[in-house]
């Protein structure tokens, strides 16, 4: 008898015994902090302390792998990354922690048979309210590829003590509440007070004269104090447990006794309020001067205690400021850690005394900067009378700065006083203000864009004049998304299916996914690559019932389009075309379309009146057609309120239709695009940001593509008139004339007409009129190959097995590669 299979019995046996003994341990210590973290007991609980205890027990499983990870980096002193990002919207953190600790089976065996499950628990916990759109979501992912590749690394973020709001919709109007998320604790974070700086601001600059050469200080008018807590980022398989520290401020002096004891009880806690503002929400409205000095503020707060923080830690290790360019490198996520360049420069100026020439070339040895927009309004600038208000001393540095560069600009350029002007970090019409891209690029080792097409656009138009002086600093790094978040958490059966088929290298190699295409012809494998797709949908279906109390058919086509609300990511074309299908049913209700619903998810910034009116107009039209009783047979249309990283887990894995419409030229890259096509969703959309490169992955027959391309935006734009399409296309002008007509605001006569004069009257700047027909034409063809459902599954299942190169774990190699030139300590 063969000795092989006793010695697979004993294996088995082997990984029983110690399934049971991991189970039974992580069971002991939930109990244990019930009892004596949280003191209560397991007859008292409530789903927010089983959540509670659960988590720090499931925290206690990565806390050994994270102090390794910390005592190696001591130890072997490497050149590390430090991701500086005002945002980091890093979701729910127990099923992610969970699934990069391989313990989800552990999890549901340890709850199971208890008044609550692993699915109840995990569910339990709110989202982090550190982030609001793609340039947080990309920060969070890229902290999951930096653990899992091993790289050394940490980021640095705030604390916000609401995020940036929750949004309610009350008769149809974005509403926003304060996001309360850490109301109940977070047992994620561990507050570092004996790592806590301080930050001046206002107050005046002195000189004197010391041995011979002058010596700036800068006499603040006052301070507040900055406390860390510290987020554990833990890779595939723990093999590294990286480090998000956030900032939270509070006032140098909390409270003053003597003015207590006058009677004077809100002087008392001026100081208090004053400082704890810095941190209490994301983007601050900029709409008033207050808000604006606010935004400053906190962007300087940020860079000040993180560069504090970041030159302890290089002298803890031994070394010298002089081999910080050695040791470290700070990338720069879009312009808001710009102050980075001017804090780093008076620190070293100031502070350690040296020379100019050899400050800048610390400091442009070790920063990087990555460009987010390609919009000119959205390249931050602040003004000089509110810089030299709050930081007198870091405006003459960039006074200094600028000076400096203009004049090696004009010696290569001599009399080119319009270049000058252009590249100027200082602005001086229509007001003086500081350019903050100028600055983060004059500054920078390295300037990258986040998708091929964004990248070219910086180079040869946005920043032409500086890729002129500097081709070598400006590059390209697409952005990416981290499968283990938006595939294997979120959409566990599909993984499955998929590790069933090819194994499960494709979680830390996603290009291996381009393996499934051998099953495209797989009857069995694709009948269940279609059953989770639909399943998906069906529970999609509940959460729309449940949140909005529309009911929408999981037959039906589901088209999403989930994104921050901004005019030039267009959902305002997507309207129309639902205008249009309404018309057109309206007319003939035996007009033949297959059913379809569209999904909207998004927030607008409070301030953004235009947006928040576009969001009005999708619920106006929503009513009409949901309420309808021949269209609504046909069409649906649903707006999911408070569009957070959680939602997006449940809108993505049940979408067919991923729209992705801004006008070519303007998106940076996107990374919903790739999200949904990870999970077989096909992309509907114009060659714009990663769209470009999508479409060369999966070719021409697995996308659909419309609109105009980005240069032929730029020919069109000198003499585009939308009234000449409004009058030419019939169907297009019936369209604008039912929102004119009052159809979708009977109650509140010319409500939308602000948007119809952006569209006819005021030039139609995002080109929604030009691009309306062809995006019409694409869905037609949507429409069409949804009637083949085979042919679309196996085009879906393409968009997977392509997803391969839109992994962030690819992008941060390339950063590493091309940018930061960091190796994986282990």
């Amino acid at each position: 008898m063969s000795t092989d299979t006793p010695r697979a019995v004993r294996k088995t046996k082997a990984e029983d015994n110690t399934l049971r003994m991991d189970i039974a341990k992580l069971k002991e210590d939930f109990t244990r902090h019930l009892r004596y973290t949280l003191a209560i007991t397991e007859r008292d609980t409530t789903p927010l302390v089983n959540y509670m205890a659960f988590s720090l027990a499931i925290r206690d499983r990565l806390v050994d792998a994270w102090m390794k990870t910390l005592d190696a980096y001591s130890e072997q002193n490497p050149r590390e990354l430090y991701y500086l990002s005002l945002e980091f919207l890093i979701g729910r953190l127990l099923s992610n922690n969970v699934t990069n600790l391989g313990l989800e089976k552990i999890c549901e065996e340890a709850l199971k048979n208890r008044k609550f499950n692993w699915a109840a628990t995990k569910d339990y916990e709110v989202d982090a309210g550190l982030g609001n759109g793609g340039l947080g979501r990309l920060a969070a992912c890229f902290l999951d590829s930096l653990s899992t590749l091993d790289i050394p690394s940490m980021g640095y973020g705030l604390r916000y003590d609401y995020g940036i709001f929750k949004q309610k919709i009350v008769r149809g109007m974005q509403v926003e509440e304060p996001d309360n998320w850490l109301a109940n604790g977070y047992p994620w974070e561990f507050k570092r007070p004996e790592h806590e700086v301080y930050v001046q601001f206002g107050g005046e600059v002195q000189v004197q004269m010391v041995d011979g050469r002058q010596e700036w200080h800068w006499i603040p008018a006052g301070r507040v104090k900055g406390i860390p807590y510290d987020v554990p980022i833990v890779g595939y398989g723990a093999t590294s447990v990286n480090t998000l520290r956030l900032w939270s401020a509070a006032a140098d002096n909390e409270f003053d006794l003597e003015d207590f004891n006058q009677g004077s009880y809100v002087d008392a806690v001026q100081s208090k309020v004053l400082a704890e503002n810095l941190t209490k929400v994301l983007y601050p409205n900029d709409n008033i001067d207050q808000g604006k000095e606010l935004r400053l503020r906190q962007q300087y707060f940020f860079v000040a205690c993180t560069l504090q923080d970041i030159l302890r830690r290089h002298r803890r290790r031994g070394n010298t400021i002089a081999q910080l360019p050695d040791k470290a490198f700070l990338q720069l996520n879009d312009t808001h850690p710009t102050l980075v360049i001017p804090e780093l420069m008076r620190i070293l100026l100031d502070e350690e005394h040296m020379e100019w020439e050899d400050a800048w070339h610390i400091t442009t040895s070790c920063v990087g900067y990555t460009n987010h927009t390609i919009l000119p309004e959205a390249l931050e600038k602040w003004s000089v009378s509110l810089f030299g208000k709050l930081l007198p001393r870091h405006l003459q540095i960039i006074f200094e700065i600028n000076g400096r560069f203009l004049q090696s600009v004009s010696t290569r350029y001599p009399n080119d006083k319009a270049r000058l002007a252009r590249m100027s970090i200082i602005q001086e019409s229509p007001f003086k203000a500081v350019r903050m891209a100028n600055l983060a690029i004059v500054g920078a080792k390295r300037v990258n864009g986040v998708a091929k097409i964004h990248s070219d656009i910086l180079k040869k138009v946005i920043f032409k004049d500086f890729a002129d002086i500097w081709p070598y600093k400006f590059m390209n790094v697409t952005n990416g998304i981290t499968q283990r978040r938006w595939l294997l958490n979120s959409n566990p059966r599909l993984a499955a299916l998929i590790t069933s088929k090819i194994g499960p290298a494709w979680i830390t190699n996603l290009y291996k996914l381009s393996d499934l295409l051998e099953y495209q012809d797989d009857e069995e494998f694709m009948q269940e690559f279609h059953a989770i797709k639909e399943e998906n949908k069906v529970k999609l279906a509940k959460v729309i019932l449940e949140t909005t109390g529309v009911e929408v058919d999981p037959k039906s086509i589901f088209d999403v389009q989930i994104k921050r609300l901004h005019e030039y990511k267009r959902q305002l074309l997507l309207t129309l075309y639902i205008i249009m299908l309404y018309n057109r049913l309206i007319e003939n209700p035996d007009y033949d379309m297959y059913p379809h619903t569209f999904i909207f998810s998004g927030k607008s910034a409070p301030g953004y009146a235009t947006a928040k009116l576009i969001i009005r107009l999708i619920h106006s039209v929503a009513e009409a057609v949901n309420t309808h009783p021949t269209v609504s047979q046909k069409l649906k249309v649903v707006f999911l309120p408070d569009y957070r990283v959680s939602l997006a887990e449940q809108i993505i894995p049940a979408a067919n239709v991923s729209e992705q419409i801004s006008l070519a030229g303007t998106e940076a890259s996107g990374t919903g695009n790739m999200k949904l096509m990870l999970n077989g969703a096909l992309t509907l959309g114009t060659m714009d940001g990663a769209n470009v490169e999508i479409h060369d992955a999966v070719g021409d027959d697995n996308i659909f593509i419309f609109g105009l391309r980005a240069e032929e935006v730029a020919a069109k734009r000198p003499s585009y008139n939308p009234k000449d399409i409004y009058y030419a296309d019939a169907e297009i002008k019936k369209v604008i004339d039912t929102i004119s007509n009052n159809v979708f605001s009977i109650l509140e006569p010319g409500l939308y007409a602000p948007l119809v004069r952006n569209l006819i009257d005021f030039g139609d700047y995002y080109m929604l009129l030009a691009d309306l027909r062809s995006y019409a034409d694409a869905q037609e063809k949507v429409d069409a190959l949804y009637r083949d459902q085979k042919t679309w599954d196996k085009k879906a299942l393409t968009n997977v097995a392509f997803s391969g190169k839109f992994s962030s774990d690819r992008t941060i190699r390339e950063y590493c590669d091309l940018i930061w030139n960091v190796v994986p300590w282990r």
